[in-house]
């Protein structure tokens, strides 16, 4: 079951003047993890790499184990969840799969989905918990 939160926060004007996409991804990533520790998220891990694959965030809550995907725009013309297809969850699956083997991790795993809509000096925030399921093979 997923649970959505939505948060509008006023930010400066200056804040949410970007120059490119990759700095409103890293503004995004950063709003995201001031988000979970509010929220009582323990955040393990930033912009986490194996070979080519990326995971924004990696958390913790209780006994569970997170793997947050971020997506962050500045129009609505898509939802930015959306942007998170079959083949980004299958690379987030096959990174998750490494990093609680490599950590030697016993405990639940979660995917979840942060989208964050900037516009007009304020951000909207979505969280979307157990965002996908991964099919077993």
């Amino acid at each position: 079951m997923s649970s959505i939160y939505i948060c509008s926060v006023i930010e400066s004007q200056n804040a949410m003047e970007f120059q490119d996409t990759k700095q409103v991804g890293s503004w995004g990533e950063r709003t995201a993890q001031s988000f979970l520790e509010e929220n009582g998220y323990t955040v393990l891990e930033t912009n986490w790499r194996c070979s080519h694959k990326e995971v924004d965030i990696i958390a913790q809550k209780d006994s569970t184990v997170i793997f947050v995907e971020v997506k962050t725009r500045t129009t609505t013309f898509i939802n930015p969840a959306d942007a998170v297809n079959k083949q980004k969850q299958k690379l987030l699956l096959s990174a998750a799969n490494y990093y609680v083997r490599r950590n030697k991790l016993d405990c639940d795993v979660r995917f979840d989905i942060i989208s964050i809509i900037a516009r007009n000096g304020s951000y909207t925030i979505e969280h979307i918990e157990n965002a996908f399921y991964p099919k077993v093979q």
